[in-house]
């Protein structure tokens, strides 16, 4: 994978957990019992797409701007984008989408969860 440091970007943010689908090979990125990203793994267990949430119009015009991103894999086409892990998105870029898709879920929480959730109340990392 281009993208080592995804894991631990991920998991630095706070009250962020990761499990393993082992059914469907991904590591899910939630915050509460909510995704907002995941590394999808092939059937070698070799990373083939990050996965993450986005505003419609962003993931958009990340998809025309970076061949490598494309409509969300097995998730809905409109809010999901997913980006080849051995892709050409420069760096930045992903770690700002991630960013995106943490900061869009994470507000998608009452502010007083959020407060909770940031508070690291009941955070942890699988």
């Amino acid at each position: 994978m281009k993208y080592p440091w995804v894991d631990e970007y991920l998991l630095q943010k706070k009250a962020v957990q990761r499990d393993f689908k082992e059914e469907w090979g991904w590591y899910r990125y939630q915050i509460g019992d909510k995704l907002f990203a995941a590394i999808c793994l092939d059937e070698a267990g070799k990373p083939y797409y990050i996965t993450m949430k986005l505003v419609p119009a962003n993931g958009d015009f990340y998809r025309q701007q970076y061949p490598d991103v494309l409509p969300g894999y097995y998730m809905s086409k409109v809010h999901w984008n997913s980006v080849r892990a051995d892709g050409e998105v420069p760096d930045t870029v992903l770690k700002d989408m991630l960013d995106e898709a943490y900061d869009l879920v994470l507000h998608s929480f009452s502010k007083k969860k959020q407060a909770e959730l940031l508070s690291g109340e009941g955070e942890t990392h699988a």
